[in-house]
């Protein structure tokens, strides 16, 4: 060949190179270009192979099957034996691959069988909730079709407040023919329903782009018959040694409800700070508040009340006693009635305490009950009738008590020795009586009343204290403890520190746990499973404040509502790596709340399903 024509083909050759080499730039100075898959990342859509949502090379599509090839959230919602619920079903699942696109505007609810107008009054308000999600989802707006949802809710019992022993149980079909599409919500109670359409809106995801409007898809296919394994699946929150907004409250609640955990443990007071406003007993938080700005009012709690309980979340309130109790008890003695508390902000606090600051109330002073008294009048009043109270009774300094001339004087007239024994004893003789003064308000006995593990909650002394038809445990120490009680007879909620505290890893001698540890652990196995009512994650307040909450708390609280609500089996690192990217999808659902939840991926591995696992 002529030098002159081999030149001629290379010009051409590196012309052509240099032209895709410009448009190649184009692209990706635009868009970020996917290495393993050799192509520019415009328009990504997604296809569900071998139950793993894949990168597919071609735009956003549907077909005449209603099969939409689109976003990753689109295609994980259908793909696989659960899509991307949060928890996983427990008893079936069928989720059909096709999808139906419909517009909000469209939607419509029926509840002509719900029973009661409470019944029917509660489920509008879930209902709304739903519909305010999905707003949040396509926003800024929904792009209308003529796809024309209903959703049908049926409820058998008339409305009552939830309890351990209520029935969470529904069932969820979708059937889509032509432009018709018939959602039918079966449920005993109102609590089931929500829960069904709270399973719905993760069976609802969207596509397209902000500037030409979001398109909302829904599973057009789906059988679902579920109920949860326990009936405790909560979160804990010390407002007492950090002050806590509505507001930041509120959010919680909110992930909570799209989780399916349902009960939020308000340790309210603690030595630190005495938050609650409370018109029999002003006198607390005016002591003990950290500011008048940074109080819970009557109204607040009342309307907190109802907005946890839309959202399928009882609030149990726990007032920590006869430890953990200092500031709001301290204008006792100028008011007559003597010191209703012991040892505040004595010091050296390591000699009398667990942390500063110290406190502990007086179990002699007859007022110290009085008061107590009327704290649990006034939360009663709020409460439904009948919930259960948290009374705390954990961490009693015996040396706070000892080192108290009063009290050490009445043991050596009245118990004759200043032994362990004997302060147990008079810990005990505490705590009936702060019984009985709840017991008066409540007008009955037969109220749940929980209590920390503590020196009395031992497995070789417990009966001689407390009654296990009367006291349920919350265990923070240990794996075999709840296992000893449970097989005692008592009822059980599992707190172990070293698995659901979610403070560790921010102060001396405790380490992070990750969702992976958290969702790993098994539920300990007693002669009577049913005395294992559930678990909590539990935030202590000290290091996090409004600044770092949904960080600390999400999406790890959701581990437990997954383990709690569904026990799937763990018989080795596939399972938690087969639920990573569930998990993952249910972050962004949080994340379209307004909720900031950690990242638990690198961004490359998101939308590389399998491919970040380690071995592979």
């Amino acid at each position: 060949m002529a030098r002159s024509t081999i030149v001629f083909l290379t010009m051409k050759k590196i012309i052509a190179s240099i032209v895709v080499s410009v448009l190649l730039f184009k692209l990706v100075n635009c868009n970020d270009y996917d290495n393993d898959n050799q192509w520019p990342n415009i328009g990504k859509a997604y296809a569900c192979v071998n139950g793993t949502c894949v990168l597919a090379k071609f735009q956003t599509t549907e077909n005449e099957n209603g099969q939409l090839n689109g976003s990753l959230e689109v295609c994980r919602m259908v793909c696989g034996q659960s899509g991307s619920l949060w928890p996983i079903p427990t008893v079936k699942t069928s989720i059909g691959k096709s999808v139906v696109v419909f517009g909000l505007d469209k939607l419509k609810f029926d509840f002509t069988r719900v029973a009661g107008v409470l019944g029917v009054e509660y489920l509008k308000e879930a209902s709304q909730v739903f519909v305010d999600c999905l707003k949040k989802l396509c926003n800024p707006k929904c792009v209308t079709t003529v796809q024309q949802p209903i959703v049908y809710v049926n409820t058998s019992a008339p409305f009552d407040n939830i309890r351990w022993n209520t029935d969470e149980s529904y069932q969820l079909d979708i059937i889509t023919r032509g432009d018709q599409t018939a959602i039918n919500i079966s449920a005993p109670t109102v609590y089931g329903a929500r829960h069904g359409i709270e399973t719905l809106r993760q069976l609802i995801a969207t596509y397209g782009s902000r500037s030409s409007g979001k398109k909302l898809a829904m599973a057009a296919n789906v059988h679902i018959v579920d109920r949860p394994k326990y009936p405790h699946r909560g979160f804990m929150l010390d407002t007492s040694r950090r002050f806590f907004s509505i507001s930041s409250i509120k959010r919680i609640i909110d992930g909570m409800g799209h989780s399916k955990l349902n009960v939020f443990h308000w340790h309210a007071t603690d030595t630190h700070s005495f938050p609650l406003d409370l018109p029999s007993v002003p006198q607390m938080s005016k002591y003990g508040a950290y500011s008048p700005e940074k109080t819970y009012s009557y109204g607040e709690i009342k309307n907190l009340l109802r907005y946890a309980l839309i959202r399928g979340v009882r609030i149990i309130m726990e007032i920590d006693s006869p430890s953990h109790v200092g500031n709001g008890w301290q204008w006792g003695e100028s008011a007559g009635l003597g010191n209703m508390v012991v040892c505040l902000g004595k010091h050296p606090w390591w000699k009398y305490c667990v942390q500063p600051p110290c406190g502990q109330l007086n179990p002699l002073n007859i007022n110290t009950y009085k008061y107590l008294g009327k704290i649990y009048k006034d939360l009663i009043d709020l409460f439904p009738k009948g919930e259960a109270f948290h009374m705390g009774a954990d961490e009693v300094a015996i040396q706070c008590w000892n080192t108290t001339t009063e009290i050490v004087d009445w043991m050596k007239t009245n118990k004759n020795n200043l032994s362990l024994e004997s302060y147990f004893e008079l810990w005990s003789e505490f705590q009936d009586k702060a019984l009985t003064a709840y017991d008066q308000e409540v007008g009955n006995s037969d109220s749940d009343i929980i209590v920390w593990t503590s020196g009395i909650t031992d497995s070789g002394i417990i009966e001689k204290y407390l009654d296990k038809n009367r006291y349920i445990v919350q265990v923070w120490q240990g794996s075999l403890v709840p296992v000893e009680l449970a097989n005692l007879g008592y009822k059980v909620i599992l707190s172990d520190e070293n698995i659901y505290y979610l403070d560790h890893g921010l102060r001396p001698s405790t380490h992070y746990h990750s969702w992976k540890e958290i969702y790993n652990t098994p539920i300990p196995i007693v002669n009577n499973p049913d005395l294992i009512l559930g678990a909590e994650t539990c935030l202590w307040t000290e290091y996090v404040d409004e600044f770092g909450l949904d960080l600390k708390v999400w999406p790890r609280a959701a581990a437990v509502a997954e383990r709690f609500w569904s026990n799937p089996l763990i018989s080795d690192t596939s399972s938690v790596d087969a639920a990573e990217y569930r998990l993952l999808e249910h972050r962004k659902r949080l994340i379209s709340l307004g909720i900031q939840p950690e990242s638990i991926l690198p961004e490359w591995c998101e939308d590389q399903e399998g491919k970040c696992i380690v071995g592979y």
